[in-house]
């Protein structure tokens, strides 16, 4: 993957056109990626605080642990979403877990997210993977469908079980 590599496009919002870029993100974009990723885990996990989402997120991007692509609207963070890479044998390959996938408020309903989702499977491609697997809150049914447009499909051979493990 070229590190520079940029989808860029407007949109037409009502009467104007909006313009966006996505990025792939680094540590020197810590700060435009926090506030987008706090609301995020505020969003599911209501006690979630800022400090523990920075100290989180740096690591990840200290320690290459995970792909960021951060949506830019009119030059603001609008958007981001976080690939965390895992591994197949059975088929050999890299599989791609979308984890994280959020659009500021007042950005929304603008095909952020779709763009984002796109240049996530761009990714997965370029990096010779298998598969970008996503898994769907219960909470948010609606997103099935969002996923589905963008062409992920119920997976026929696993269902997820999870063990909780206590901290």
């Amino acid at each position: 993957m070229s590190a520079g590599l940029t989808v860029a496009g407007s949109q037409e919002v009502g009467m104007s056109t909006l313009d966006y870029t996505i990025e792939p993100a680094s540590g020197a974009d810590l700060d435009d990626v926090l506030p987008l990723f706090a609301a995020y885990r505020r969003f599911f996990a209501p006690d979630g605080d800022e400090r523990a989402s920075r100290a989180f997120l740096a690591q990840r991007f200290e320690r290459e642990e995970s792909v960021v692509f951060l949506a830019r609207c009119a030059g603001t963070a609008a958007g981001f979403l976080q690939l965390y890479p895992l591994w197949s044998s059975w088929y050999c390959r890299r599989i791609w877990f979308l984890s994280d996938l959020y659009v500021a408020q007042a950005d929304r309903k603008r095909g952020v997210g779709g763009r984002l989702v796109r240049r996530a499977l761009q990714h997965a491609r370029e990096t010779g993977a298998s598969s970008v697997m996503v898994e769907l809150p219960r909470r948010e049914p609606h997103l099935a469908a969002f996923y589905a447009a963008l062409g992920f499909q119920h997976d026929p051979v696993f269902d997820l079980a999870r063990h909780a493990l206590s901290a």
